[in-house]
């Protein structure tokens, strides 16, 4: 803060429309999206993340003497597990068959978004540090207020990783699938780097998909219409429809995001016969592009492959974006260029008894993660180079 004034103490937003967007803004910084004023507002303003959900915001703030923002931490009370991406049915389901009392529970995250980045949001400074600091204990100081049995932070940064882990959070490890730019020129050129089996797989699906008639193509700023976000709402609830889940997202936030973030859109639109057939969104961050939600009307052969992974790739080159992260699951990402690469996320539990048994697992778990990380490495479609 400035001339090294201490913080006030933390206090609770239950909208985050109470609180200045550029004043957010300026501690959450410019390159991820998802912790942007705009995408939490399109959240909470389209009824996707609200108390009604199960998603109350209860956002915690750090202002300075002048009454400016300094920190904040995006954050929600919970009355179920769902749209997190970090399983603990688990640790409801033993707590309370102990005869203890999961639910409500915090959660500092991006509601329905599992992207690494930043949680102890800090202006940038000299303080910055005792920021992030003050934020890690105002969450333990928040939950025990509450009275909740835990405090969940989901995929969050290495840096605020470690704040949290000295505020007594358990870390636990998970592993997502990432794409790295190598300097490639060119989708060509990437292939290159890949060996000669794993080069023709991606050129044969590719080609299945123009020739079967599909035409794909990636909108971004003032080239999606509305019309475009209706097509992709559908998609997006139809796949909802054949799969176990809920369908959060509303068509108004599609239509916020599309008004607010434009130019941080880039959307995958597949039509065959002048029709719209399937859809994949991404959001454009500072050095990375972030694939979120993908849809379709039908089954179509290798075309979730083109819409979400590379297309994804092709776009980063042409940006000159490192990497591409595609979201949650799938080890078949790999033979597609997507390595593995860890997450994090940090845990406050409020029994001492049950913290013990879930630090137990955690790291148990966190070495199987290693493990596997490990093990995945081998089937990395890259040309060994002697």
């Amino acid at each position: 803060m400035p001339d090294g004034r201490e913080p006030i103490a933390v206090s609770i937003a239950d909208r985050i429309d109470l609180i200045p967007a550029d004043q957010w803004n300026a501690c959450a910084g410019g390159d991820n999206p998802f912790v942007s004023h705009a995408f939490l507002a399109a959240l909470e303003e389209s009824g996707s993340a609200s108390r009604e959900t199960g998603w109350a915001p209860q956002h915690l703030t750090i202002k300075d003497e002048d009454g400016q923002l300094s920190g904040a931490v995006p954050m929600y009370l919970k009355n179920h597990s769902q749209g997190e991406y970090v399983f603990d049915w688990g640790w409801a389901d033993a707590y309370e068959r102990a005869g203890g009392r999961y639910y409500p529970k915090l959660q500092a995250a991006v509601p329905f978004s599992p992207v690494t980045g930043p949680r102890l949001l800090a202006r940038p400074g000299p303080d910055q540090s005792m920021i992030r600091a003050a934020l890690a204990a105002g969450l333990v100081e928040v939950a025990t207020r509450f009275g909740v049995s835990s405090l969940h932070v989901t995929f969050a940064n290495e840096e605020d990783a470690q704040w949290l882990e000295a505020s007594d959070f358990l870390i636990r490890h998970g592993h997502q699938f990432h794409w790295r730019n190598q300097g490639y020129r060119d989708f060509d050129d990437f292939l290159a780097s890949l060996s000669s089996r794993k080069r023709k797989n991606i050129r044969k699906e590719r080609s299945r998909v123009a020739q079967s008639g599909i035409r794909v193509e990636m909108l971004t700023g003032d080239d999606i219409r509305a019309h475009h976000w209706d097509e992709f709402h559908a998609f997006y609830v139809g796949t909802y429809d054949r799969k176990w889940g809920y369908p959060y997202l509303t068509r108004d936030f599609f239509a916020m995001i599309g008004e607010r973030m434009a130019d941080q859109v880039a959307l995958v639109r597949a039509e065959r016969d002048g029709q719209a057939i399937a859809g994949a969104l991404n959001l454009i961050g500072g050095d990375a592009l972030y694939g979120r939600n993908w849809g379709s009307n039908g089954d179509y052969p290798f075309l979730h492959f083109e819409c979400c992974y590379y297309q994804a790739i092709d776009f980063a080159i042409a940006r000159g974006l490192t990497t591409v992260e595609a979201g949650t699951q799938g080890p078949h990402k790999i033979q597609r260029g997507y390595l593995p690469v860890r997450t994090q996320s940090a845990h406050w539990i409020r029994d001492e008894g049950f913290r013990a048994a879930v630090a137990d697992f955690v790291e148990r778990e966190r070495r199987a993660e290693a493990g596997e990380v490990i093990a995945l490495d081998q089937f990395s479609p890259f040309r060994r180079i002697q």
